[in-house]
């Protein structure tokens, strides 16, 4: 483990070194006579950082650069804390103030000096133990023998493999190698997947099929790269094993009067395979120079005989930089089905042991999704299970991440999974760690890690690109490098959410607690943490004490139930370093008294506190928010708050600001007005007898005032005068136009980043609706709205829109629009749409203006009324759409789909209220998959929509769901019915837009 220890050393000193820069850039910093201290710091620092690369490099780590790079790590951490504060204290006052406190100026430089003497001590000790030989160029010709073993081990499972899931892949692959084409230059197959998945026994399948490689190639070669190689022995390799070794012996006897070099083998190798079709297969593919380096120097440019190469590696962005999309093999995980043969094979027992052991059959499902369909997890763990009888498994399973770390059994499952973490980028580990805070088989969204990431200094700013789109680029790298794997894609293809193996967050969380990185504390936890913990998460209700040093904590993560005891603050002033405090996934309720504390953290940059499905106990946000001047996110989903406070408009570092009002109540959640009343007259007579109940009540009280003891008149928020000032906003939700003032809503237009806007115009004046409107005309950022109300007519008098809009959300009732607003035409870039207005009539010309939208790919209408009885969707209309969802209640007779329509629409789903409609021209829809009716309305003539949908060629679903239907002869079930002769409806795309 010393070279995870050394990586993360290296990772760590990246923040500390910018802090210090940061610092020393300040006047404050010349004004307590530490700024030369500070320069030292980060000099020292970089030196650190230099000594540390090159240790990565070493082949041989000991005990002694472990321990160092343990200290350097520890020493970043505090640089990076006290450096911190000094910012913080540097940015809450005026300058005479910040001059006035004394003794913050002693305590603050003490601390600086301090952390310079360790500085010193630590870098002294490099020198004095010589830990580190810098010298080590010659490493990178160096093969790592050790890591050819684990591969070599990985490799000889293939018999067992065979049998179990890689018939078909070596099929597809083979047919992808196209074998058959015997002319035109060589093509480059690339197989991708994670490490463990069998990319190298599915190429070794492929290499050894004599009827369709050997017989047909004049020669072929297995080369395997890895992340470091001796380029003269591989091309001393490659002559041969392609041409022989005799050609070998011929050639290096050529050159016996020189010294052999790289180009005097590239160049035989080159000459003889230019008129010979080669097969090689290069394995273990680690860095582009690598590809650039072998395609360049060691193939023939001009071949034209049809030679063909196959390259195994982790990483889909490598893949694309080696060859087109097409030719990309992408090797999924083992079925349920077939990762359970393969354990229980491994393990010696058949399935009708299982059958007859329901505990046993319990631990094997629980071991087959751990290991995830990996084979090469099923294959370890399987072995481990075969010397143990079946009663004794459910104890293996339950140490499997334990045993990772010290069982010698699975050191190649292990060290398959850390190779890929040691070769990240220093700045990705920091990032890929931070995963662990979440528990197993989470899903975790996009933008939350990108935010949080953001907000704990973790991503680091490039000139000239917005941050999240930085944040972004390391997610997406993470996913190429199947470090992590893709759970929600949006209808664009952007994934969304990510969800991390079992396996490998096991070897994740491993190292994570090894370098005192994040702390998990759940049901399960009897020891108490050790160690100066930089994230904390509590998984669970019953957490213990923890023995860690909260002055150290940086991000606090609640999962399940509330982990401590209600009359403790959530927001306790010793986490005063704390940095994120995330409660989305919290089953608890956060209340008033928690959110009055918030802001002894002066160092928040995330904050969320919007427990799933609960409400918050709150009704005020603080006027003290305003000191949080580092806040980035803030996210208060539900709670009873109406207005916001003025002082919001200090945090001008805001990215994202989420409030929604929605009362809660225990007493007073009638609807009835009369009933709300009388529980209010009679509550004394109840409260008089019941302590436990009387409390609560009085708790609760001041947020029925706020709501007049009733529902709330709208579910949006007042925003204050000063609106203007959060100049980084990008997200903004939820809007109260009615109650805003008029000059706040004229600020919205000055917020230029603002790209996500979620309002109410409710009960607002038209005049208001039309300034709001005017104002967000400036955003020209903006590409997602979403406007709720009851009233929408003031949207048929406006002649523009945001050019930009990409995701427009319309939900009004009941009022009337003749028709649909002209500019919704002028939308070029928009890609969903949905519209919820029971006033609007849909005709013909509603339709040709949204067919003719080019990137449109959802379409969502709920509404009263469609003019046409026939609704006729045309040749060339709606190109790009691929989410087709109508619902109306009148004037619908047929739907038709002319020849060249929607030609790539993969779902519709289709309600209404009148007796019939027919639908027509299915089969003119290439890529349909699913296709849903519901509603009280029939399907005419089902019988013969049924005949185009079993004879089309893609066997789309076809759902018809509680309605009378007709003349087609078909056994209705109460909730739905599939038709069609599938068995299972066909995975639609996720129609979440990314608002990136």
């Amino acid at each position: 483990m010393a070279e995870t220890v050394v990586s993360m050393a290296r990772s760590m000193l990246g923040g500390a070194i910018s802090m210090a820069a940061t610092a020393a850039a300040t006047e404050m910093s010349l004004l307590l006579g530490v700024r030369k201290d500070i320069w030292f710091i980060k000099d020292e620092l970089k030196m650190m950082q230099a000594f540390l690369v090159a240790a990565e490099k070493t082949k041989n780590k000991n005990m002694l650069l472990k321990v160092w790079a343990e200290q350097v790590r520890d020493l970043a951490y505090g640089i990076e804390n006290c450096l911190d504060e000094f910012m913080v204290h540097v940015g809450s006052q005026s300058r005479s103030r910040r001059l006035l406190k004394l003794k913050d100026r002693y305590r603050i430089a003490s601390q600086i000096r301090d952390l310079k003497a360790r500085v010193e001590e630590v870098s002294n000790r490099n020198a004095r133990y010589n830990l580190i030989n810098t010298d080590t160029s010659s490493n990178i010709d160096e093969v790592n023998a050790s890591m050819e073993d684990v591969r070599s081990h990985s490799a000889g499972n293939i018999d067992e493999a065979e049998l179990v899931g890689f018939v078909k892949p070596k099929e597809e692959l083979i047919k992808m190698v196209d074998v058959n084409s015997r002319d035109g230059l060589s093509k480059v197959i690339c197989v991708v997947g994670m490490g463990g998945l069998g990319k190298t026994t599915l190429a070794r399948k492929a290499y050894d099929s004599k009827e369709d490689i050997v017989n047909k190639f004049a020669c072929c070669a297995w080369v395997t790269v890895s992340q470091s190689f001796s380029k003269i022995e591989m091309l001393k390799e490659m002559i041969s094993q392609l041409l022989g070794t005799e050609s070998l012996t011929k050639c290096l006897k050529e050159l016996e009067q020189k010294a052999v070099q790289v180009e005097h083998l590239a160049n035989y190798l080159r000459e003889k395979l230019e008129d010979k079709r080669y097969f090689i297969v290069l394995d273990d593919l680690w860095t582009i120079d690598a590809w650039n380096w072998i395609k360049f120097i060691a193939f023939p440019i001009r071949n034209n005989k049809g030679s063909r190469i196959i390259v195994t590696t982790r990483d889909v962005g490598l893949a694309a930089q080696c060859t087109s999309e097409s030719l990309i093999y992408h090797l999924k995980h083992l079925q349920i089905e077939d990762a359970t043969n393969l354990l229980l094979r491994k393990s010696g027992k058949k399935r009708e042991d299982m059958k007859n052991d329901k505990k046993m059959m319990a631990v094997v499902k629980k071991i087959v999704k751990k290991c995830g369909g990996l084979p090469l997890a099923i294959l370890t763990i399987g072995g481990m299970l075969g010397n143990k009888k079946a009663a004794e498994w459910e104890s293996i399973y339950t140490q499997i991440p334990s045993e990772l770390e010290s069982n010698p059994s699975l050191e190649a499952m292990r060290r398959i999974v850390t190779l890929s973490y040691n070769n990240l980028p220093s700045h990705l580990k920091s990032c890929f760690l931070y995963l662990s805070i979440f528990p197993e088989d989470f899903e975790i969204k996009r933008r939350r890690l990108v935010d949080r990431w953001i907000a704990e200094g973790l991503v680091r700013a490039r000139a000239g690109v917005n941050i999240e789109d930085v944040g972004i680029s390391y997610f997406i790298e993470l996913i190429n490098r199947s470090m992590i794997q893709p759970s929600k894609v949006s209808i664009e293809g952007h994934v969304k959410s990510c969800r991390v193996h079992d396996i490998m967050r096991d070897v994740m969380v491993s190292i994570s607690r090894e370098e005192n990185f994040v702390y998990l504390a759940g049901d399960n936890a009897t020891t108490v943490a050790e160690g100066n913990f930089r994230h904390v998460a509590y998984h669970g209700s019953k957490c213990p004490k923890l023995g860690v040093d909260c002055s150290h904590v940086r991000s606090l993560t609640m999962f399940g139930e509330r982990s401590m005891e209600p009359s403790n603050s959530l927001f306790p002033s010793k986490l005063r370093m704390l940095r994120a405090l995330d409660l989305e996934d919290g089953h608890f309720v956060v209340r008033q008294k928690d959110i009055n504390n918030i802001v002894s953290l002066r160092h928040l940059k995330y904050v969320t506190l919007r427990p799933r499905y609960l409400c918050l106990n709150m009704h005020k946000l603080p006027a003290s928010i305003g000191k949080l001047q580092g806040l980035q996110s803030l996210d208060l989903g539900y709670s009873c708050i109406t207005t916001l406070p003025t002082e919001i408009g200090k945090l001008e570092g805001l990215r994202t600001l989420r409030c929604r009002n929605q009362r809660y109540s225990n007493y007073f959640d009638q609807e009835d007005g009369c009933e709300r009343w009388c529980n209010i007259v009679c509550m004394p007579l109840v409260l008089a007898s019941d302590h436990a109940l009387r409390a609560e009540f009085f708790a609760e009280l001041p947020m029925m005032c706020t709501t007049g003891f009733g529902l709330p008149k709208s579910h949006g928020v007042k925003f204050p005068k000063g609106i203007s000032n959060l100049k980084e906003l990008q997200i903004l939700e939820y809007v109260d136009i009615k109650r805003t003032s008029s000059r706040a809503i004229e600020e919205l237009g000055e917020l230029t980043q603002l790209k996500k806007l979620r309002v109410t115009t409710k009960g607002a004046t038209e005049e208001k609706c039309k300034l709001f409107w005017k104002a967000i005309g400036k955003l020209s950022y903006l590409y997602s709205l979403r406007v709720d109300g009851e009233d929408l007519k003031w949207l048929a008098s406006v002649h523009f829109a945001p050019p930009l809009l990409r995701n427009l959300k319309l939900y009004g009732y009941p009022a009337e629009i003749p028709e649909m607003p002209n500019w919704v035409g002028s939308l070029m870039h928009l890609v969903k749409i949905k519209f919820f207005w029971n006033g609007l009539k849909v005709e013909e010309r509603t339709m040709e203006m949204l067919g003719a939208l080019p990137n449109l790919m959802l379409l969502d209408i709920i509404v009263d009324f469609i003019v046409v009885q026939k609704l006729v969707f045309v040749a060339e209309a709606f190109p790009s759409l691929r989410i087709l969802d109508m619902q109306f209640k009148h004037g619908l007779s047929e739907v038709k789909f002319e020849e060249g329509t929607l030609p790539h629409i993969a779902e519709i789903k289709m309600g209404w209220g009148t007796p019939s409609v027919g639908i027509v021209g299915i089969k003119h829809l290439p890529k349909i998959k699913d296709i849903e009716f519901r509603g009280s309305g029939q399907v005419a003539r089902l019988g013969v929509l049924q005949g185009e949908v079993n004879s089309h060629p893609n066997r789309p679903v076809l759902r018809v769901s509680n309605q009378n239907l007709g003349d087609a002869v078909v056994q209705v079930e109460e909730s739905s019915t599939v038709l069609s002769d599938q068995a299972a409806a066909a995975g639609g795309s996720d129609s979440e837009v990314d608002l990136r």
